[in-house]
């Protein structure tokens, strides 16, 4: 849930200058004279060098002269590089030099696609060293420097097709370092040849990048004009020759044979009906509807005419049934509701019981009269019992660890992140800071946040951060200790005044706004927009709130320190960065608000520690709500539990004291539960805390009322140990039924994976059965004692007092009159829905929102969203909410790879790489098909490769990376220590590592590829080479944690990663979707090449439970419902009464889900643990009403009349309102999952309990209920039950 939560992107990468950095545009001679300017071949336009700009850039001589024959050695050095150059040269040895450490610059970005290349050199061969140079140049200015004529401005005639020919072969190929494309860098983005041809020809200014003169280029010459454009041919990126990978080249004969990606089509089946569309699922219920509603009307029609004609008249459709054995009582005078007879073990009150019940209710009667005269005894050993276990809360612990909470042992996205983190590198910890502008009133649109002052602003809150200083131990903390350092010196803070290095005197010095402006544009490309940590900064990594790439109305400042992060959580270095973390968050709330709030904007922030800190105090948030909950349900619960009030006997009948006891039993099983498994060891969580109380009480409170009302209904004539006895008989097979019910209901929640769900429903389950046994056990005796106080005429509260004048009124059962929530059951509510219409709707309605019910289903969407879980005043709200609106960038993916053969005899290299001579169905290049469909792959963009820029950067083309001193020991590129002084910035060819040499010839390896022993050796070069404008490929840094290097001079590289991003994720199902389409793709990919390769994100963990959620519903679900069925029918042995039960549980759980569709109330762990919970809670609404029902005698109606009399009263009072009274006070809860998962789902699992309870169920019995189990006796022994007084 959490962290993946965090969406931010991770910037590690290289340095890079346009190719024409120092481009000295060695394009020789034109002669600008008095005399007329000589076209023709073999002359050149410029020749040699004459002059240098003040920022270094040399400036060639704008005289012609006949072309020159080139040394041996010059020769052999042109052919190297520009093999279509022969013969003469317009180029002198300095001139080639400098084309060639100008071009070296760009190399590496175009090695991987030879073609590319090959066209890239060839444009700058022929401008610099053709012999024929003077038929497509023409010097159109000049400058004087130092007393030199040299060029000032150039027209380049060159053909359309050779620019055409040039784009294409280079428009697709990738620089995986920074997962885009090359065309980014020496190109600046173009998106023709003339828009890279005006690039290139761009004078720079003095110290910026560019060609240090202007070059217009141009396809067509006047016939006057004596020039030819070059028309030299251009190699297709799918040459067979110098053909490139898919990845660079889509359009490559070779990919042509590989299936283009095809988006599938979302949504689910449809059909449409004229201009109406409706899913195939709403369709289906609906036709299913009508023809059940059909078919029940024609059933109905059928036997109402039937039972009024006069042949049914004389066989009563509804009575004498006689199934299975049980007989139907045909007595009709006296409709006993409940006869006595305690002879045979099967036989009780008239009723013909099962074996089990049989058994159970000799067991209650003996052991009610038992506990009738032991109350202490009862009440002590049971209350001793559970205490004992109390005392585990000795070892009592909360579990707060996000990881802990949601991911369960046997997860595979955490195996997976186990397994990056061990042979990788841990993702870094994220601390964010989210600067935005205010919404217009008027328009609504937020304006651009890229301002003066608002820049200034970030360099004072910078300025802050920095200076933070955080105790931990004794020693002081501050961003520097802790923070990522790609090349080991700056932090890779993300902000936008990384381009101005952070330093505010650079704001004025370089531009202010207009340079941001430029950066966003060569963010990539130009020097003076590197960031302080010497890597490119994308601005969507650090702007929001923009579309597309319009960076400057961007409406928010994304501000993120990346900090280091350690595998063991409860390290000394985890600890430290915690320690910062909270003190940076003390700034944020504190200081930064201010500032912020004083220019009108809006802060939100957030650090790795800020969820488990927040989630902490969140355990104390709602104290005040559950303690209201529990005051109000004990009100309730006194009031329910006692007599009619009557002010002279109030004091004497009310059961405040009782009620006090029931809620204390309540905590002491909740204790005893928590104890328990404290001291077994496993954690407790703050839901278990909050909400478990809560529960137990909702549920204990009922079968409260059902025992306290049961021994009410007894005739005050008899002795209280019958009475005791007889109610227990009467009411405990069924509480025993319900609280078994609830007991296997929640149970089966510890099977869900997620542990914090888990651990609840173990936590519930332990909880409902001690407190069920108190009940029958603590509490009965309590019952007994508070009778006993009744009868001796002493104070509710204080029982030591006696009041010698009180007088009790009821006289006997048959003086005492019915309540009126009773006699409103009995008259007006049963003979309601006894009428032939009233059923008939009720049948379709309740159908009708079952089916309905099923459609709805369908758009329940998987997810938790993480600021539900927090509480609402919590200021991570903000930032959730922040993130979703302004962040353009999804998190980093990384595509793992497990035992990596680089053996030469191996084609895993091949199999994995995505340059030239890589196959074509390569994981690389299938990432990159990926890319193409982000809407369905959610990959948005190809993956950064370090075995493509390691394959490139010992390539022999790539002249100026993999280098050797003569002693075989790494040589630096030319512009790093020690070939370049760092000290005066002086570079030179000479020096050090002037007599340097490329690593490799191209006959040292095989195809292009390294041996085992080259591979070995060289790896660690390139991991450790600095990236620079000579050798953008170095790896340190970029690549510094993408591969394992112990083991792997076995030829074995156990780990390594290719880095990639998803699509920005905004909703819950994204994130499960994207998780679901990454580990699809891999395991084809892994499929297809039989390497092992799995996806990696920081937020897979917390989403994995996602991908199977349904089947987890579903599953625990059909296990709860089934667990309730055989207990109903190991109980009840009646098939025909479990099955009914069965039924109106399966309706109430799918009502229930319905209305989670309609509230947007998403499916997770904690929905569903509700679901599971919501099976054994339902079963209080079913199990006393059908249990009356079978033992009440008459025809159906008569006995469905005759159950809402005694029970329907119970149920409503001490089930339905008992719950009700309790779950609103949730409603006023700080914490939104209190307010979501608890107050709205038990909410409506109440209402659609009563409903289904009081409404359908009864209906259902009387028209399919099962035979009545009472049987008749000629005389009876006692005297009948009477309804429950209310």
């Amino acid at each position: 849930m959490t962290m993946a939560l965090l969406r931010v992107r991770h910037v590690v990468f290289l340095s890079l200058f346009q190719v024409l950095w120092i481009l000295p545009v060695v394009y020789a001679q034109s002669s600008i004279s008095s005399n007329a300017t000589r076209h023709s071949e073999e002359y050149c336009a410029m020749y040699d060098i004459c002059g240098k700009r003040s920022d270094g850039k040399v400036l060639n001589c704008p005289y012609g002269s006949p072309s020159v024959k080139p040394t041996d050695l010059l020769s052999s050095k042109i052919q190297s590089l520009c093999p279509t150059i022969t013969g003469n040269v317009c180029c002198t040895a300095a001139q080639f030099d400098t084309l060639r450490a100008s071009v070296q610059q760009a190399i590496p970005f175009l090695v991987g696609c030879p073609a590319c290349l090959r066209n890239f050199l060839n444009l700058f061969c022929e401008l610099t060293c053709s012999p024929n140079q003077s038929l497509f140049i023409n010097v159109t200015s000049v400058n004087k420097v130092n007393n030199n004529m040299t060029v000032g401005g150039i027209d380049f005639y060159i053909t359309d097709a050779f620019g055409e020919g040039l784009y294409d072969s280079c428009k697709d190929v990738k620089f995986g370092t920074m997962n885009s494309r090359a065309m980014e860098f020496i190109g600046a983005g173009a998106q023709n040849f003339k828009e890279w041809y005006t690039f290139i020809g761009r004078q720079a200014a003095p110290n910026l990048p560019g060609s240090p003169y202007a070059i217009r280029f141009r396809s067509n010459a006047t016939d006057s004009s004596e020039m030819v454009p070059v028309n030299v041919s251009t190699y297709s990126c799918g040459d067979s020759s110098l053909g490139c990978s898919c990845g660079d080249c889509p359009l490559s004969t070779v990919c042509s044979n590989t299936a283009a990606p095809v988006s599938p089509k979302k949504g689910s089946c449809a059909v449409k009906i004229g201009s109406i569309k409706a899913k195939c699922i709403d369709l289906a219920v609906t036709i299913l509807y009508i023809v059940l509603v059909s078919v029940f009307f024609g059933w109905g029609l059928f036997h109402r005419t039937r039972k009024q004609s006069p042949a049914s008249k004389t066989k009563p459709l509804w009575n004498n049934v006689v199934d299975d054995g049980e007989v139907q009582s045909i007595s009709r005078a006296k409709n006993p509701p409940m006869q006595v007879l305690e002879d045979p073990v099967h036989m009780r009150s008239g009723v013909q019981l099962s074996i089990v019940q049989g058994y159970m209710s000799k067991f209650y009667r003996g052991y009610g009269k038992w506990v009738a005269r032991n109350p202490i005894t009862v009440l002590g050993s049971s209350s001793a019992i559970v205490l004992l276990l109390c005392l585990g809360l000795i070892r009592f612990k909360v579990e707060t660890r996000p990881e802990k909470l949601w991911v369960g042992p046997g997860s595979k996205a955490a195996e997976e992140k186990q397994f990056f983190d061990n042979h990788l590198a841990p993702f870094y910890r994220i601390e964010q800071l989210i600067i935005a502008t205010m919404p217009d009133v008027k328009h609504g649109k937020a304006p651009s946040i890229v301002t003066e002052d608002n820049i200034k602003l970030l360099f004072e809150m910078q300025k802050k951060v920095d200076g933070i200083k955080a105790n931990y131990s004794g020693s002081m903390v501050s961003l520097s200790d802790i923070c990522m350092k790609p090349l080991d010196q700056d932090c890779a803070s993300q902000s936008v005044i990384q381009y101005f290095k952070l330093d505010p005197e650079n704001y004025d010095n370089y531009g202010g706004v207009e340079h941001l402006t430029y950066c966003f544009e060569h963010y990539s490309s130009a020097d003076e927009c590197m960031s302080a940590y010497k890597a490119p900064l994308d601005p969507s990594t650090a702007l929001g709130g923009f579309s597309g790439k319009n960076y400057s109305e961007a409406s928010a400042f994304l501000i993120t320190y990346p900090v280091n992060n350690a595998i063991n959580k409860e390290g000394n270095e985890t600890e430290r960065a915690v320690a910062w973390e909270k003190a940076f968050i003390e700034l944020a709330k504190g200081e930064l608000l201010q500032m912020v709030q004083s220019k009108n904007l809006s802060l939100s922030f957030s650090s790795e520690s800020s969820i488990e800190e927040e989630l902490k105090r969140e355990s104390t948030a709602d104290a005040i709500t559950i303690l209201i909950s529990y005051l109000v349900m004990f009100a309730y619960i006194s009031l329910t539990l006692g007599d009619s009030p009557r002010l002279s006997s109030f004091y004497i009948s009310s059961k405040v004291l009782l009620g006090l006891s029931g809620v204390v039993l309540v905590m002491l099983s909740v204790l005893g539960s928590v104890g328990f498994f404290s001291a077994i060891g496993v954690k407790s969580t703050l839901i278990i805390m909050e909400v478990i109380p809560f529960l137990v009480l909702a549920v204990g409170v009922d079968n409260m009322c059902i025992l306290v009302h049961a021994v009410k209904r007894q005739p005050l004539t008899l002795p209280l140990e019958v009475r005791i006895s007889n109610a227990l008989v009467e009411v405990g097979p069924s509480i025993t039924l319900a609280s078994l019910s609830e007991v296997l209901a929640f149970a089966v929640g510890s099977f869900i994976p997620m542990p914090a769900c888990r651990v609840f429903s173990m936590f519930a389950a332990l909880a409902v059965l001690l407190d069920f046994l108190l009940q029958a056990t603590a509490f009965v005796a309590l019952i007994v004692l508070d009778f006993r106080r009744t009868e001796d005429k002493r104070v509710d509260c204080f029982p030591c007092m006696k009041i010698s004048s009180y007088s009790n009124s009821d006289k006997g059962t048959e003086e005492r009159k019915p309540g009126l929530l009773a006699r409103y059951m009995k008259e007006i509510h049963a003979p309601i829905l006894s009428l032939w219409i009233v059923k008939i709707v009720v049948i379709s309605i309740f159908v009708a929102f079952s089916l309905a019910s099923i459609a709805l289903c369908t758009r329940i969407q998987p997810g938790l969203e993480q600021k539900i879980v927090l509480p609402q005043d919590s200021y991570l709200q903000g930032y959730f909410n922040n993130i979703s609106e302004y962040l353009r960038i999804g998190p980093p993916l990384y595509f793992v790879v497990k035992n990596f053969n680089y053996s030469s005899e191996s084609r895993h290299t091949n199999q994995l790489c995505s340059i030239s001579q890589c196959d074509s169905e390569s994981l690389l290049n299938e990432i990159a098909r990926a890319s193409l469909i982000p809407e369905s792959s959610y990959v948005a963009k190809p993956a950064a490769s370090w075995l493509d820029d390691f394959l490139v950067w010992i390539s022999p083309e790539a002249f100026g990376c993999c280098r050797k001193f003569t002693n075989a020991t790494y040589c630096p590129p030319d512009d790093q220590p020690p070939c370049c002084s760092s000290s005066d910035g002086s570079c030179s060819l000479g020096g050090v590592c002037k007599d340097c040499t490329t690593c490799f010839r191209h006959s040292d390896l095989h195809n292009g590829r390294p041996s085992i022993t080259q591979f070995t050796e060289k790896l660690p070069w390139f991991l450790e080479a600095l990236p620079s404008s000579d050798c953008a490929k170095g790896g340190h840094g970029a690549y510094t944690s993408s591969v394992e290097l112990k083991g792997y001079e076995s030829g074995i590289i156990q780990a390594s990663s290719f880095r990639t991003y998803h699509t920005p994720l905004n909703k819950q199902v994204d994130y499960v979707n994207s998780m679901r389409a990454t580990r699809e793709l891999c395991s084809r990919i892994s499929d297809s090449l039989k390497i092992e390769v799995f996806p990696y994100s920081v937020f897979y963990m917390f989403f994995e439970q996602y991908l199977d959620i349904w089947k987890t519903a579903l599953m625990s679900l059909s296990i709860a419902i089934g667990a309730v069925f055989i207990v109903c029918l190991v109980i009840t042995c009646s098939l025909w009464s479990s099955g009914i039960i069965l039924l109106v549980l399966a309706m109430i759980v799918v009502d229930l889900m319905g209305v989670m569709a309609i509230l947007h109330i998403q499916l997770n762990a904690v929905s569903v643990v509700n679901l599971v919970m919501a099976v054994g809670i339902s079963v209080e609404f079913c199990v006393h009403m059908t249990h009356a029902f079978s033992v009440s005698t008459g025809d159906r109606d008569q006995r469905i009349k005759e159950a809402l009399a005694t029970m329907g009263a119970s149920v409503f009072s001490g089930i339905t309102l008992t719950k009700l009274v309790g779950v609103i006070v949730l409603c006023f809860s700080r914490t939104e999952i209190f307010v979501v998962y608890y107050f709205q789902m038990y909410l409506a699992l109440v209402l659609l309990g009563f409903l289904h309870g009081l409404v359908f169920l009864p209906v259902v019995l009387s028209m399919f209920g099962p035979p009545s189990r009472c049987v008749l006796r000629e005389q009876q022994q006692d005297r009948p039950s009477v309804p429950s007084q209310q």
